[in-house]
């Protein structure tokens, strides 16, 4: 691996390019923060590919990409003259020091060389408790609650443009970490049962013939509303158990795509389309997929 003055001078040599591209690449010089946007969620999102496949090679390279991305708008943010990558940086690590009061005394934040609590006077408040990771989330969470400049609700730190998923358990563990949970993971298994009753109830609702549009959307809506709770129970469920339900949800995606594929690779063998083929036969190669570990 490479040495601390290494990584600063390649961070540095990065800055310096993206400071010429946008000195004189047509394209780079046009680019604002609502232009690059839509290129850093699909960034983002190519970077959590990379992750979920364990290929450490792409990560890399679309780390580099997320991180340009960042480099990119706090560029722009100098321009305006509102902050720069310095400002970012600092910042970011003031906050991890005062998030952090286990390890460092709050007399160190706004310091260029943080020294540890075994190398400062005096002690952070509630420093000696912390011994588990659990109790780090429920410090971090009372912390920002605290800052000038955090979160003033608990749950309004949850970014509303996150996928409903992840959404759902950020939600979730936020209000646990202030003591809103299940007192014993098994009491969930009967909130899904209660969802899933709700939602089987509203699903065999009678609708008559001559229902009206309005009607219709309110059974609609009713029935929406009934299967996004039982999702929320289940997602709840997969938190107390410490399983990620995207990365539980990801991982059939890709088993589904799989296995599809093998039936729509024999089907064209066969010069059949899948179209023409009988649901027995497809499930018939559906199940072979499963047997072949597809």
């Amino acid at each position: 691996m490479h040495t601390r003055e290494e990584q600063m001078k390649a961070f540095g040599r990065l800055l310096d390019v993206l400071d010429e591209l946008r000195e004189k690449c047509p394209w780079d010089r046009k680019q604002t923060n609502e232009s690059l946007r839509p290129n850093t969620i699909e960034e983002t999102y190519e970077l959590c590919d990379a992750l979920s496949r364990g290929d450490e090679h792409d990560t890399m390279k679309e780390l580099g990409d997320v991180l340009m991305h960042l480099c990119f708008y706090a560029k722009i943010a100098s321009e305006k003259g509102c902050y720069d990558i310095y400002d970012v940086l600092r910042q970011q690590a003031d906050k991890l020091i005062f998030r952090h009061p286990h390890i460092y005394h709050p007399s160190q934040v706004g310091k260029d060389k943080p020294l540890p609590l075994t190398e400062c006077t005096g002690n952070s408040e509630g420093a000696e408790t912390v011994t588990t990771a659990e109790q780090v989330l429920q410090n971090w969470e009372q912390i920002k609650l605290k800052e000038k400049d955090g979160n003033k609700r608990v749950l309004s730190g949850v970014p509303a443009a996150l996928p409903s998923v992840i959404k759902a358990y950020r939600i979730q563990d936020k209000a646990r970490n202030v003591g809103f949970d299940w007192e014993k993971r098994e009491d969930v298994w009967a909130k899904v049962k209660e969802e899933i009753a709700e939602f089987e109830a509203e699903l065999a609702r009678p609708l008559s013939d001559d229902a009206t549009d309005e009607q219709k959307k309110c059974i609609r809506d009713a029935q929406e509303a009934e299967l996004g709770d039982l999702l929320f129970s289940l997602i709840n469920a997969a938190r107390l158990y410490k399983l990620n339900p995207d990365n539980a949800l990801e991982k059939t995606n890709a088993k589904f795509i799989r296995r599809f594929t093998y039936m729509e690779e024999h089907s064209i063998r066969m010069g059949r389309p899948l179209t023409e083929m009988p649901l027995e036969e497809m499930e018939a190669l559906w199940n072979e997929a499963k047997r072949k570990g597809e």
